[in-house]
């Protein structure tokens, strides 16, 4: 059903409340809590049986600059540094004034949820994703997205959340959005509201919109939630909002295949390599998994293999859920030599030998063709470990413009009591696959649903 803009009062309602919110993930969830201690009646529309979204898809982690979390690691870190790192992702093709909303109002919403949520956070400091210039990445204790959405969904135990609910309509009059259609299946309901979050992520599982705005993905498979099918997209080109950097968008060059795990880029970063099936490396593993997505889907049969040794293998085995995961599912397999190694790969022998001898006496960045360095590691050893991978889009990262309270702009300044975050605002990764810096999404998804959840009723 195409999401419809009436502009006029509602026939009728048959609900009112004060905060109404469109998706129960990682934003959504955030902006209802913030919403519900500040004494709003709050109601969740979810068009899922059961809330999961891409909160559950993704690794859970949450940067953040300045908390007490870190500090309680003796971790020295302000929005100033992390704003710069988002900039300097995107080769400073963020918009600045999102980079630094998000970087301001990342840390208070981590340490909100922790005092008024009871979300229990811990920082990992066992290595630096790409990007970034301190140890800021958030997590719960299980280390998955999946639990993040878990323990959100149980602090927001006492706010309604209304599933099967797809929202359908929205009835604007002059600047407000007055009341919603919803699709309940059999029935169709309107409620009325005070305030609407569109916390309904982006467009990644809308194929026309993919093709439309970000085509060199349009042929990779997508491995985000079904459910993101760009509603606030075309509600805000519907009433003339500003929408911003739609063709940006997170990837990943290393999902399982065919097993569908993430991988995690700790793999690349602690020293392994990708190999495409004629034994060559082929890009810098160091840029990041997002725009490693596209070079991964570049490559023959669009498929890659990670190539890393034991002491990697145990690392990720200690460290990471998800790679415990592909490993019982048979993903990691194991190669006592070079020859092995070219045997699992179906690659020539002599090129992966030779792959492997030069990234080993590589002693600098210059050196490397792609421009990884080299000199500050170590040569990996057998036995060699391998799982092959291939790229994909994760979720996009262009939406609607909103201000510093969370408000979606229009050119004639913000609409009264419309609110986006998450993967329905545009995000800090600029307007290309490579500005994506590790934990953006979620970064938008708490930071701009914080904002969102703590509005200022309409006058």
């Amino acid at each position: 059903m195409t999401p419809t803009v009436i502009n006029g009062p509602p026939p009728h309602t048959d609900a009112s409340v004060e905060a109404l919110i469109i998706g129960a993930g990682a934003c959504g969830l955030t902006a209802a809590l913030r919403a519900h201690h500040a004494g709003r009646e709050v109601l969740i529309l979810e068009r899922d049986e059961t809330p999961s979204g891409s909160t559950s898809l993704s690794s859970g982690f949450v940067p953040a600059p300045g908390t007490r979390f870190q500090k309680a690691i003796n971790v020295e870190d302000t929005s100033d540094l992390f704003c710069a790192d988002l900039m300097a992702k995107s080769h400073d093709t963020s918009d600045q004034t999102l980079a630094r909303i998000a970087a301001d109002n990342i840390a208070p919403a981590i340490e909100w949820l922790a005092d008024h949520a009871g979300i229990e956070w811990i920082v990992l400091d066992d290595f630096l994703y790409p990007g970034h210039s301190r140890y800021r990445m958030h997590a719960v204790p299980e280390k998955t997205g999946s639990a993040l959405q878990a323990r959100l969904l149980t602090a927001a135990a006492d706010i309604p959340i209304a599933t099967n609910a797809l929202a359908t309509t929205l009835y604007r009059e002059g600047h407000c959005i007055t009341a919603v259609g919803v699709d309940r299946g059999e029935t169709t309901e309107i409620i009325a509201c005070e305030a609407l979050v569109f916390a309904c992520n982006g467009y990644g599982g809308n194929p026309d919109l993919v093709a439309k705005y970000i085509p060199e993905i349009a042929d990779g498979p997508y491995f985000g939630h079904a459910g993101n099918t760009g509603d606030a997209v075309l509600w805000g080109e519907a009433m003339g909002a500003d929408l911003l950097h739609l063709s940006g968008y997170q990837g990943h060059g290393s999902v399982a295949h065919p097993h569908g795990i993430l991988i995690t880029w700790a793999l690349m970063m602690e020293g392994g390599v990708q190999l495409n099936v004629d034994g060559r490396r082929f890009s810098n593993e160091h840029l990041g998994y997002s725009e490693q997505g596209p070079h991964v889907l570049a490559q023959p049969g669009r498929i890659a293999w990670d190539v890393y040794d034991a002491t990697i293998h145990e690392f990720a085995m200690n460290g990471f859920p998800d790679y415990r995961d592909a490993h019982s599912a048979g993903a990691v397999k194991v190669a006592d030599t070079a020859t092995d190694l070219a045997s699992l790969i179906g690659a020539p022998v002599s090129e992966v030998e030779k792959t492997l001898a030069h990234c080993a006496a590589l002693p600098d960045a210059a050196a490397d063709p792609f421009g990884r360095d080299f000199s500050k590691g170590r040569a990996l050893t057998p036995p060699y470990y391998a799982i092959k991978v291939t790229g994909a889009l994760f979720h996009t990262q262009g939406g609607l413009r909103i201000n510093k309270e969370a408000r979606v702009m229009t050119p004639d300044g913000p609409l009264a009591n419309l609110y986006a975050g998450g993967g329905a605002a545009c995000g800090v990764s600029g307007p290309d696959v490579s500005g994506y810096l590790s934990g953006n999404g979620l970064l938008t998804a708490l930071a701009f649903g914080y904002l969102a959840g703590g509005y200022d009723p309409i006058a």
